[in-house]
């Protein structure tokens, strides 16, 4: 029997110990918060969208960083197996639009008190409110962990659970990446993932606007860089929502000031049509102020700054609008500019990009090629998905083949 300890009580510790447990090893699992799974209650809005019931080839489309290391982790534990495990757990499941799976409930705190009870089950010795301190080494293999009253656990095997550094009030604080500096790993450059994007615009008029069905268009070095139609979110910082989060993730590793942003507020309207719609609108309204005739195709909080983009009056009525401004409402429409500033803080991020290279990684494993019985699963390694339940399923299934090797 082996002693194993994982460190971080979040999904892929949980899935980790689960498994490790399930080998027949005596497992403890050391949580620094005064409970466990403390980031899986803010998953999902507070509902917890634990998988993407894809097959194997879409859910590794969706792997931004590294999918190829993810192989054998999404292989052998895909999102059906996933599936399986939870409602075998008693976990009633549902699936919605876009593959999401949440819990029936609608309640992410199932998801951890399903865990927990199979922990239970399990016997694995929970250790709440303990930090670790120290991954012990010597001649190339882990003997242990040293913890917060300066005890020292002794150890077959220790996984490195601790996730990322978004949401640090999780207890996500980028302990992970220190310990493997300290054992001889390469980290790579963290970055914010799945986060809202800064803008020099004022946009305060609009602030907490919903926009659907609309299209992100990025520019770099003046070439088309990533495309993305869905619904996108006026904030007080910037723009946020489906569209951006995913933007966020490709656009992370790129120089600021190279990067232009543009909104297509019509993109099922090409040129043309739009130009067709707006001759025959500004015919039947050519008494009536601009403003009030945009309502037909803007909401009203936009029409202002729309406006001002394009250099006319909102007073202005349409008989007296020239070819030139009808053609600049027009391109304004298919090319709203926004002024990019930058992605909001990795604090914010619902996911962190980088992290512990996985040239160190065994991919079969998830066991370090450097240190002898050290694991890894979860955010903590330098892969990150795509919203939409993709991270917590690498969680899982890292988690899950660290456990069944240690």
């Amino acid at each position: 029997m082996n002693q194993v300890i994982v460190i971080g009580g979040g999904a892929s510790g949980m899935i980790s110990a689960i498994f490790s447990a399930k080998n027949g090893n005596s497992v403890t699992l050391i949580e620094k918060n005064e409970k466990l799974g403390k980031k899986i209650y803010i998953t999902g809005k507070g509902r917890c969208n634990l998988t993407n019931n894809v097959d194997k080839n879409e859910f590794l489309e969706n792997v931004i960083s590294n999918p190829k290391f993810l192989y054998s982790a999404i292989y052998s534990f895909p999102p059906e197996k996933t599936i399986e495990f939870f409602e075998e757990l008693g976990l009633k499941l549902k699936t919605e639009r876009g593959h999401r799976v949440f819990p029936v409930s609608d309640k992410a705190s199932d998801v951890t008190k399903y865990l927990e009870k199979k922990l239970r089950e399990l016997n694995v010795n929970v250790v709440l409110n303990t930090n670790v301190y120290d991954i012990i080494v010597e001649n190339g293999h882990v003997l242990g962990v040293k913890i917060s009253n300066g005890k020292v656990l002794s150890a077959n095997s220790v996984i490195i659970a601790t996730g990322g550094v978004s949401y640090p009030l999780t207890g996500s604080t980028g302990d992970g990446y220190k310990f493997a500096l300290e054992t001889g790993h390469s980290v790579t450059a963290l970055k914010p993932a799945l986060v809202g994007i800064d803008l020099y615009d004022n946009l305060s008029d609009v602030q907490g606007l919903s926009l659907k069905n609309v299209r992100l268009n990025v520019l770099y070095n003046e070439k088309t860089y990533f495309s993305e139609f869905g619904e996108s979110l006026f904030t007080h910082f910037g723009i946020s929502g489906p569209i951006v989060l995913t933007c966020s993730s490709k656009i992370n590793r790129l120089e600021n000031d190279k990067i232009k942003l543009f909104l297509d507020l019509k993109p099922a309207l090409s040129v043309e049509q739009l130009d067709k719609k707006f001759i025959t609108l500004f015919e039947v309204n050519n008494n009536k102020e601009i403003c009030n005739v945009l309502r037909v195709v803007l909401p009203k909080s936009l029409i202002g700054i729309f406006l001002k983009k394009c250099s006319i009056n909102s007073q202005k009525t349409c008989s007296l609008i020239t070819t030139e401004e009808r053609k600049k409402i027009i391109n304004t429409l298919k090319s709203f500019a926004l002024s990019y500033k930058g992605l909001r803080p990795i604090e914010e991020a619902v996911v962190t990009s980088g992290g512990v290279s996985v040239k160190d990684i065994n991919p079969k494993t998830m066991e370090s090629k450097i240190v002898k019985g050290l694991f890894y699963a979860g955010e903590v390694i330098d892969c990150d998905a795509l919203t939409g339940g993709f991270n917590l399923q690498i969680a899982f299934s890292t988690g899950r083949l660290a456990g069944i090797n240690s």
